[in-house]
C-alpha cells in the first residue's frame, strides 16, 4: 500500500522506481538469453532435454548419413522401468528449432512414458544437416531406429509406439508407409497432413504459398544460403501468426512480472531461440510436395526407387491429437487426409485401418506437446491405453476422457483421474469440422500449378545468377543479419553497451522496491498494455482478411485457372487417392479364406468373436478401458505358456471382425464349435465374457440381448439350438441357466471388448435364425486353427 501522506506524487515516485528497476531486470533477462543462445551455438549437439540419455545410433554413421540420432532416455532416480512393457520412441520436430521440446521438463511426453514404467527412446538431430541429406534418408534412418529399439525388447508385448510432434508427424507417417509392419501405434501431436484444409477467417497460414506466388522464394532462400535453408525463416512465419504475442505480450509479461517470470521465459527461449539449418532440397521437397502441392494424402509422392508413398499401407493404429486453439495445425489439417484416402467408414474398415482422434478445445500449437496439463491428462491417458489402442478393430474412433465419479461402475479398474473411452465415429462426420468446397480446392490447385511455372522460371533464368554470387561467407552474413538472430546478438555480451547490465541488475535486486497492487499508475500501465494488444490483434485481423481476400480473388479468376490448365474440363479438382487393385485383390482373397474357416479355430477365436458380436450393438459403440483392465486382470493370472501374444491377439481381432462382417448369423452359430465341450469349461468362459462386458456397467437393450444369446450358445450343444423356440429381437431376454461366478481363471488374451465394428451394426439375430443359417450340427469340441 502506498503512503497516503504523499498522495499522488508519492504513488508516482513509487511506480517510477519500480518501473526503472523492472527495466534493468528485464534487460538482464534479455542479456542472459542472448549469452545462453551464443553459448549453445558453439555446442556440437545443443538440446533442451532435462533427462539424461545414451546415444545408441548416430545417423551420421549410416550408409546414407543424416543428422538424426537415436538415444535411450536414462530413467531418473526412483523411476523403475519394466523392459517387458512396450517401448516408446519420441520424435522431435525439425521445423526450425532445436531438439528436446518433448522432454524439456518432467511433466512432458518423455516424463509421462517414464512415469508409466515403459522404456523410452528419443530421436533428435544436430543443428546442421549432412551434405546431400534428403527427407528420404531421414525416413530410412528412422526405420532403422525403430527396428533397433524393437530388437532391444524381444520379450515386450507390442511393437514400439511412436510419438511424433508437428513436422515429425508427417515424416513418421511417410516412414511407416514405406516400411509397414515395423511400428506399433503412431501418435501424431499437432501434425499437419492435409495442407490445404481449413476454414475461412481462421487459418491464414495455408494461403502463404499463394501470397508468394509459389515456392520459388524457398529456392531463392536455399540458393542465397549456399545450399542451406535457414530455419529462422520458419520460426518467423510462426511468430508472424500472432503479432500481439510476438511483439508485445510475451515480452510485456516478463517485464510486468520480472521477479517471477524470468526463469520460465528463459527456459522456453533456450529452445525457441536456437534455429537449425536444413539442406535446401530438403526444404524444397517439403514446400513443393506438402505445403503447396498437398501430395501426401493422395499418394502422388514417390521415393528414389519409384515406390509410391501410400498412407493406406500403414498397418498400425494412428492417433491424431489436435486442438481448436491451434492456428498452425487446425483439426481440418490434422484429420482431413482421411477424407482423401477413404470415401466412407466402410472403406476405412475394409482397409483394416484404425484411427483415433482427440480435439482439445483451446490449447495452442506448442501446448499440444509442451503443456504440463496436457501431458498429465491426454498424453498420460494415451500412454496407459496404448495396448488397448493396438488391438481395437478397424474404424474411426474419438477419444473421450470421462472424469471419475462416485456413481461410476468399477472406477478402480482405470488408473488416474479419468476413464478413457474410444467412441465410434463415421469418416464422413469429419466433413462437419469444416473445410474447402470445390471452388476453394480449385484455387489451391491453381496455386500448385502456378508454383510449378514460377519455379521453372526461377530455376531457368534466376537461379544460375544467384548461385554465381552466393558463397558460404555471404550465406553466414545473411543468417547473422536475420532479425530473429540479430535480436539475440544485440542483447548479449557481444554488445559492449550491455556489459554493465549484470552488475546493475545485482544492485537493483538488492534494493528492490516493488510497486503496490493498487497503484493507479500500475493500472494505467496495464490498461496501456491491453490497448496495444488490442491494436495488434486488430492489425492481425485486417491483415489476415486482406490475405484471404487476395487469395480468393486472384486464384479464383477463371482466366488464371484456365492458363494453368484447370478449366479444361468441369470435373472436380479434389484429388482422392486412386484405387489399388492389388490391395483389393488381397483383401478379397483373405475374406474368401476366412469364410471357409468360420467353424475352425480355438477358444481365443471364440471368445473374441463373442466379445465383438456383443460390441456390434448400437449401445456398445465404444471401447472402455475398464473392460480392457478387467480382462487384463484375468490374463495376468494365466500361466505365460497359455497366453496369446498381443501380436497374435491383434490378428485374431481383425480376423474375427472380418468374419462377423461376412456373415454374423452363421459366425455366431458356429461359435460353440470353437469352445471347450465340457460344461464347467464353458461356464468359465461365459463368466469371463460377462465380467469383461459388464466392467463399465450392466448392459441394456440389444447389447444385453446379444450377451444373453452368447450365454445360450455356450449353455446348449450346438445341435440343440436349431430346435430352440423363436425369439423376436424385442422379446424378453433369453433365459440363461449358466451360474454366474466371480472372475474365473481362463486362457483369455488381452481383449478389445466393448468396440463396435461397423458404422451401422446389423440387428439382433435370434438363435433359431442363426442356427438355420449355419447348419450347426457339425462336430462338437475344440476346433483347430487352419494353417
Amino acid at each position: 500500500m502506498s503512503n497516503p501522506a504523499f498522495g499522488l506524487f508519492g504513488q508516482a515516485v513509487e511506480y517510477w522506481t519500480d518501473a526503472w528497476q523492472r527495466s534493468i531486470l528485464m534487460m538482464d533477462v534479455l542479456y542472459q538469453r542472448g549469452n545462453e543462445r551464443n553459448a549453445r551455438e558453439h555446442e556440437t549437439a545443443p538440446h533442451v532435454l532435462t533427462f539424461e540419455f545414451d546415444t545408441l545410433i548416430d545417423g551420421r554413421t549410416l550408409e546414407r548419413p543424416c543428422n538424426y540420432s537415436l538415444m535411450r532416455i536414462v530413467p531418473p532416480p526412483g523411476v523403475v522401468i519394466d523392459d517387458t512393457k512396450r517401448p516408446f520412441i519420441v520424435f522431435d520436430p525439425r521445423a526450425g528449432h532445436g531438439p528436446g521440446i518433448a522432454g524439456m521438463k518432467q511433466d512432458s511426453e518423455i516424463g509421462v512414458v517414464l512415469k508409466a514404467g515403459n522404456p523410452c527412446y528419443f530421436v533428435g538431430f544436430l543443428p546442421n544437416p549432412e551434405p546431400g541429406q534428403t527427407i528420404e534418408d531421414v525416413c530410412r534412418a528412422e526405420a532403422k531406429f525403430i527396428e533397433h529399439v524393437a530388437s532391444l525388447h524381444p520379450h515386450a508385448e507390442g511393437k514400439p509406439a511412436l510419438i511424433a510432434n508437428c513436422q515429425a508427424g508427417w515424416q513418421i507417417m511417410m516412414t511407416a508407409a514405406l516400411r509397414p509392419g515395423i511400428t506399433g501405434p503412431l501418435m501424431l501431436a499437432g501434425a499437419p497432413l492435409s495442407y490445404w484444409a481449413g476454414v475461412r477467417g481462421k487459418n491464414p497460414l495455408r494461403y502463404l504459398g499463394g501470397l508468394y506466388g509459389g515456392t520459388w522464394l524457398t529456392s531463392l532462400a536455399g540458393d542465397l544460403g549456399n545450399g542451406h535453408f535457414d530455419g529462422a525463416h520458419l520460426v518467423s512465419n510462426f511468430e508472424n501468426m500472432n503479432p500481439a504475442n510476438t511483439y508485445w505480450k510475451k515480452a510485456y509479461n516478463v517485464y510486468a512480472n520480472v521477479d517471477t517470470e524470468a526463469e520460465r521465459f528463459l527456459e522456453f527461449e533456450r529452445w525457441w531461440g536456437n534455429p537449425v539449418l536444413l539442406n535446401a532440397h530438403e526444404m524444397q521437397f517439403i514446400a513443393d510436395n506438402l505445403f503447396v502441392g498437398n501430395r501426401l494424402s493422395n499418394g502422388t509422392i514417390h521415393d528414389s526407387e519409384g515406390r509410391r508413398i501410400d498412407l493406406r499401407n500403414i498397418s498400425a493404429p494412428i492417433i491424431v491429437f489436435c486442438s481448436w486453439g491451434d492456428d498452425i495445425t487446425p483439426p481440418q489439417q490434422a484429420l482431413g487426409w482421411l477424407l482423401d484416402l477413404y470415401e466412407d467408414d466402410a472403406a476405412l474398415v475394409a482397409a483394416g485401418q484404425t484411427v483415433i482422434y482427440s480435439t482439445h478445445q483451446s490449447i495452442g500449437h506448442l501446448g499440444i506437446f509442451v503443456s504440463a496439463s496436457v501431458a498429465n491428462k491426454e498424453h498420460e491417458e494415451f500412454t496407459r491405453s496404448m495396448d488397448l489402442i493396438d488391438v481395437l478393430p478397424p474404424g474411426l474412433y474419438e477419444a473421450v476422457f470421462v472424469e471419475k465419479s462416485d456413481d461410476m461402475a468399477n472406477p478402480d479398474l482405470a488408473d488416474g483421474r479419468y476413464v478413457m473411452r474410444f467412441e465410434r465415429r463415421d469418416v464422413r462426420s469429419l466433413a462437419a469440422l469444416g473445410g474447402n468446397d470445390d471452388e476453394d480446392e480449385r484455387r489451391f490447385a491453381t496455386v500448385a500449378r502456378l508454383s510449378e511455372v514460377t519455379q521453372g522460371l526461377y530455376r531457368t533464368y534466376a537461379s544460375p545468377v544467384v548461385k554465381a554470387v552466393a558463397s558460404e561467407p555471404v550465406a553466414e552474413w545473411l543468417r547473422f543479419m536475420h532479425p530473429y538472430r540479430l535480436r539475440y546478438e544485440t542483447f548479449s555480451d557481444k554488445n559492449p553497451f550491455m556489459r554493465g547490465i549484470p552488475a546493475l541488475a545485482e544492485k537493483v535486486r538488492a534494493e528492490r522496491q516493488p510497486v503496490s497492487d493498487d497503484n493507479p499508475f500500475l493500472k494505467m500501465q496495464e490498461q496501456m498494455s491491453e490497448n496495444i494488444t488490442a491494436m495488434l490483434d486488430q492489425y492481425k485481423h485486417v491483415r489476415d482478411n486482406w490475405v484471404e481476400n487476395f487469395f480468393l480473388g486472384v486464384y479464383g479468376q477463371p482466366l488464371l485457372q484456365t492458363l494453368v490448365g484447370l478449366r479444361a474440363d468441369s470435373g472436380s479438382v479434389r484429388r482422392r487417392i486412386g484405387r489399388d487393385i492389388a490391395r483389393e485383390s488381397v483383401l478379397a482373397a483373405r475374406r474368401t479364406e476366412l469364410a471357409k474357416h468360420m467353424a475352425t479355430g480355438g477358444e481365443p477365436d471364440g471368445v473374441i468373436r463373442s466379445l465383438l458380436y456383443v460390441a456390434r450393438s448400437p449401445e456398445m459403440r465404444a471401447a472402455d478401458e475398464r473392460a480392457f483392465a478387467a480382462l487384463r486382470e484375468v490374463r495376468q493370472r494365466i500361466p505365460a505358456s497359455r497366453r496369446v501374444s498381443l501380436a497374435r491377439f491383434k490378428e485374431i481381432v481383425h480376423e474375427q471382425n472380418m468374419i462377423l462382417q461376412l456373415d454374423e448369423a452363421r459366425a455366431m452359430a458356429e461359435m460353440p464349435n470353437l469352445m471347450p465341450s465340457e460344461p464347467e469349461e464353458r461356464l468359465r468362459v461365459w463368466n469371463s465374457i460377462r465380467s469383461i462386458m459388464t466392467a463399465a456397467g450392466e448392459l441394456k437393450g440389444e447389447a444385453a440381448r446379444r450377451l444373453a444369446y452368447v450365454g445360450e450358445l455356450l449353455n446348449s450343444p450346438a445341435a440343440a439350438i436349431a430346435s430352440a423356440p423363436p425369439t423376436a429381437p424385442d422379446a424378453a431376454l433369453p433365459h440363461v441357466t449358466l451360474e454366474l461366478k466371480a472372475n474365473p481363471l481362463g486362457p483369455i488374451p488381452t481383449s478389445a471388448a466393448g468396440v463396435g465394428a461397423d458404422s451401422e451394426p446389423p440387428p439382433f439375430v435370434p438363435p433359431q435364425a442363426a442356427s438355420r443359417a449355419s447348419g450347426a450340427s457339425k462336430g462338437k469340441g475344440r476346433g483347430k486353427t487352419p494353417k
